[in-house]
């Protein structure tokens, strides 16, 4: 049987038997992937340094029927995260994103929208100041797996909020105006909301070597996370890490 071939993201590595390692990849033309990789631990020529988590490779495998788990014959690495210096932001800030896409992405179904997404915010990602990415992915993502309404309006009552103060709340998606808020819930400033319409409006490469503090837009990251988290119905490790950095 020929293999099959991709584009893809190396998500996680777990060991499997002695040699071998179970990877989890995000693959442009099949989605979500489980496969083994038969003497990862010891074959350099087929994998090499090409199953570190969040490098962009070329992967050949093939998928048996009746079969849960791909089999993985080797990788190319096109782009290495570890090409640049990796720093302890960096690290949980790329880890973040990896935690995001497996536990959001369903098995074998092709997102090419979220893939262009997640390797242009690895680009952006490739310097210390990791707040700007990060943001802009988790937007983005909460945005692309559907989960995320106009951030212009109540979702309760539809009206306009414009410069209106606007706040979020743990238990539902979007932000609501002032009258309709529930108890509990945080407020949105509008520099966040403005960030937010900025950053739907334009490839996050187009903020060059624009620097966002660790204060500015957390209540926007918040408001993302309690959605995703409630989305999946855990809390993410990474996410705790993130919260952690930006104290």
């Amino acid at each position: 049987m020929a293999l099959m071939e991709s584009e893809a993201i190396v998500l996680r590595t777990y060991p499997l038997r002695e040699a071998d390692l179970l990877v989890t990849l995000f693959t442009r033309s099949a989605g979500k992937l489980r496969g083994v990789a038969r003497s990862a631990k010891t074959s350099k020529r087929r994998f090499g340094g090409a199953l570190e988590p969040l490098t962009y490779v070329r992967a050949f495998y093939d998928v048996r029927e009746r079969q849960e788990l791909a089999r993985l014959d080797a990788c190319e690495v096109i782009e290495s995260p570890l090409a640049t210096e990796v720093t302890y932001a960096r690290a949980v800030a790329l880890a973040h994103v990896a935690e995001l896409l497996d536990e959001l992405l369903p098995d074998q179904e092709v997102n090419d929208a979220i893939f262009r997404l997640t390797l242009a915010v690895l680009h952006a990602l490739q310097s210390s100041d990791v707040w700007l990415p990060v943001t802009y992915f988790e937007l983005w993502l909460t945005r692309l797996v559907g989960f995320l309404p106009a951030l212009t309006e109540c979702i309760v009552c539809g009206r306009a909020l414009n410069g209106s103060r606007a706040y979020f709340h743990a238990l539902a998606d979007g932000v609501m105006c002032i009258d309709d808020k529930r108890r509990a819930s945080s407020e949105i400033s509008r520099e966040s909301r403005a960030l937010a319409a900025q950053m739907f409006c334009a490839p996050v490469e187009s903020f060059g070597q624009a620097k966002l503090w660790q204060s500015q837009a957390a209540d926007l990251r918040k408001m993302l996370m309690q959605i995703l988290q409630r989305h999946m119905e855990k809390k993410l490790v990474t996410a705790v890490m993130m919260e952690k950095m930006g104290e």
